[in-house]
């Protein structure tokens, strides 16, 4: 069984923070609805949903990501490099503690899960202004023992790894160059973005299909061309908070009881 874990959007949404992105007026009930739909692609291409309750003080809650990175032996809570985010995490712990063991990446070290992406047996992870060099040696010490392979990432320019780059089908790689250091990635299959929309990078895949921002029409094409199965979906309120569609649901496998 795959579970995706969401939570809903805070009324306090409108309040978020913002790094890379000029403020813009957010219609919060707008974005709630949007969500909703979100999760209704997720259910739709096979996922059983765990929806935990908003967090009315913290805004950026419904960006589930960022505090937890969930491998197949262990579920990693993170230490957000926003502080304003740090009181996410113990609910969330307490809602993925029934499915994985836990690890913890402490302070003062900061790591920002849509910095990580996992490509195999190896993480890929982000030197961003949320995650620090410390971050990235935290989470090698708790994956390391596991057989896991944890690689720094250059960027500039985009908020999070998951902003330049994310898997959309084995082996393949979506892309945005400008944002990122390829170099780590050698022998991986790249696909560029549309260059007339650099925020397109950021792809959910789950099993052969991928959510993708339903505003992002090139390079939609592009994927489909390469035989991509897409479920195109409007983020366009939770794009405006830096939100893409890996940043609202943690989804990985368990084991039905019984």
């Amino acid at each position: 069984m795959t579970l995706a874990l969401t939570r809903e959007v805070s009324p306090s949404f409108a309040s978020c923070e913002l790094t890379h992105l000029d403020r813009e007026p957010i219609d919060v009930a707008r974005a709630m609805l949007q969500h909703r739909r979100y999760e209704g692609c997720l259910v739709e291409l096979g996922c059983d949903l765990l929806r935990l309750p908003a967090e009315l003080a913290c805004p950026d809650a419904v960006f589930v990501e960022d505090c937890a990175v969930v491998l197949d032996e262990l579920a990693v809570i993170t230490r957000p490099g926003a502080e304003s985010r740090r009181g996410e995490t113990e609910s969330l712990a307490r809602a993925l503690r029934p499915f994985r063991p836990l690890g913890v990446v402490e302070a003062p070290s900061t790591l920002d899960g849509g910095d990580v992406l996992r490509v195999g047996r190896t993480l890929f992870v982000g030197l961003s202004s949320r995650t620090s060099p410390d971050g990235v040696a935290a989470l090698e010490r708790l994956v390391g023992p596991f057989g896991y392979r944890v690689v720094g990432v250059t960027l500039d320019g985009c908020l999070h790894l998951k902003s330049a780059v994310t898997l959309v089908a084995e082996g393949t790689l979506l892309v945005n160059p400008r944002w990122i250091d390829l170099g780590p990635f050698g022998g991986l299959e790249r696909l560029e973005v549309d260059p007339a929309e650099p925020h397109a990078a950021n792809a959910l895949r789950i099993g052969d299909a991928v959510v993708f921002p339903a505003a992002w029409e090139r390079t939609r094409r592009r994927l489909e061309q390469r035989g991509i199965e897409v479920c195109p979906v409007d983020v366009s309120e939770i794009a405006k908070a830096e939100g893409g569609v890996t940043c609202c649901s943690l989804v990985f496998d368990v084991t039905p009881a019984g």
